[in-house]
């Protein structure tokens, strides 16, 4: 076991006590039910039935436990070894629904499957990357982690589920009082109110919600009509896997997008769990890129949602001070139980949206903070200062600007998806093109030397 770290609570191998390792697991599993929106948005979309919307839950759910557990228990060949659950990936939600509409579940089976072997293809390019991400670079895509789930959290925080929705004014006292309970216990709690702020400043925006809006209480008696326990059943559509060749572009771009996604969900993991370490370990990143698109592929193949990395889990696990990848195999093992269990998963999927939004917040400003203290940590140079405006320039336009990009030849498109893939892909490029002057120097000062 390695040597604890200094002001962690439990470190990447630690396995805490029984009791810790339960709650701070529903802890995490508590920001893994966010992602389950995107199926019931789905299903609402495609007007299926209550027992569609359980299967296709529980699929996704089934998929994202499970490629939770593969992601961080540290097998062999497979899997990155730090606490980084999977949920569902909100990059594929419009495609798939494409693909949905265009051929049936059948269709989106097929394409998620194949957007998962790509994935799986391009894990060991990786293994190649090592000499291209120096650290300021690294700090910059951890960074980026924090800055890409901005819209989600806001979004949330002010209590907003459709473009163009009122602001009520109770939807930002909950957010804030959330927000507050959750900084506050974390900076001035000692013990178990630290490493449990998410779970208490939950509550706290919870019991807040229900007193002071009364269609909070409404919705929480609705679950009465949610069966305690059920089993996902393989009726039309979950029994046909297709696929077709028009839509393989599209998906093989999200793939990429995606893959680039969790690589730096995947650094930013490392750098939380290994703050010892001086460059990246690309074995894991590698390791976990392949784990990631296998859970994906998975999930087409059990019926479900694309899965993905949670960069909010990533954050709450660095503000908490507490890494122990064991926390995200019990979490995975948690979700797999509540994929049976509707009336939880709908109780629980009714936690008000301000709540939700302060928690990724919360998990986000830690991501943000930390990126910028490791780009910061070395010598500052023009050259650097070039990569990192230009390459945040490009990257941030893509959430101010999507509309400019949907509008772009498909070869843009597949790198001008999100802020995060988007900054990483220009850094690296332009860190090289920058840097040309200082290859042939040194490559003449060798061939003067032999």
């Amino acid at each position: 076991m390695k040597k604890k770290i200094k002001n962690y609570e439990y470190t990447v191998n630690q396995v805490p006590p029984i009791g810790h390792l339960l709650v701070l697991s529903f802890q995490h599993v508590l920001l893994m039910i966010m992602s389950l929106s995107l199926p019931i948005l789905f299903v609402s979309q495609m007007n299926g039935t209550p027992q569609f919307a359980i299967s296709l839950i529980a699929f996704s759910m089934l998929a994202a436990g499970i490629g939770s557990i593969i992601q961080s228990v540290g097998l062999p060949y497979i899997g990155s070894g730090y606490l980084c659950p999977n949920l569902c990936g909100p990059s594929y939600f419009s495609l798939s629904l494409s693909a949905a509409w265009t051929g049936g579940l059948p269709l989106m089976r097929g394409m998620i499957i194949i957007a998962g072997l790509v994935e799986m293809a391009i894990a060991p390019v990786i293994q190649k990357l090592n000499k291209i991400f120096p650290p300021f670079i690294v700090g910059l895509v951890v960074a980026m982690v924090g800055v890409s789930v901005i819209k989600t959290s806001i979004s949330s925080f002010f209590g907003l589920s459709f473009h163009g929705d009122a602001i009520r004014n109770f939807d930002i006292l909950i957010g804030v009082v959330s927000l507050m309970i959750m900084v506050l216990s974390n900076l001035w709690g000692k013990g178990f109110i630290k490493i449990y702020c998410l779970i208490i400043g939950m509550l706290g925006g919870w019991v807040l919600a229900l007193i002071l809006i009364p269609e909070y209480w409404q919705n929480l008696v609705t679950i009465k009509n949610s069966p305690i326990f059920a089993l996902p059943t393989f009726e039309e559509g979950f029994t046909n896997i297709s696929f077709d060749i028009k839509m393989l572009i599209p998906f093989v771009v999200i793939a990429i997008s995606g893959s680039l996604k969790s690589f730096g969900n995947l650094l930013a993991a490392q750098k939380i769990s290994e703050p010892e370490l001086e460059k990246p370990n690309f074995t894991p990143i590698r390791k976990g890129l392949l784990a990631d698109g296998f859970s994906t592929a998975l999930a087409g193949l059990l019926g479900g949602m694309a899965v993905d990395t949670s960069s909010s889990n990533i954050g709450l696990a660095g503000a908490t001070k507490v890494v122990s990848r064991w926390i995200s195999v019990v979490a995975g093992v948690m979700f797999i139980i509540l994929a049976f269990f509707p009336m939880v998963i709908t109780a629980l999927s009714m936690m008000p949206k301000p709540v939700l939004g302060a928690s990724v917040l919360f998990a986000g400003s830690f991501m943000i903070s930390t990126g910028f203290m490791q780009m910061f940590s070395e010598k500052w140079s023009p050259r650097k200062t070039f990569v990192v405006g230009i390459s945040l320039f490009f990257g941030l336009s893509t959430a101010f600007l999507p509309e400019l990009y949907a509008r772009a030849p498909q070869f843009i498109q597949t790198f001008f998806t999100d802020p995060l893939p988007t900054t990483t892909v220009i850094a690296v490029v332009l860190n090289l093109l920058f840097n040309l002057d200082i290859f042939f120097e040194n490559l003449k000062n060798r061939k003067k030397s032999v």
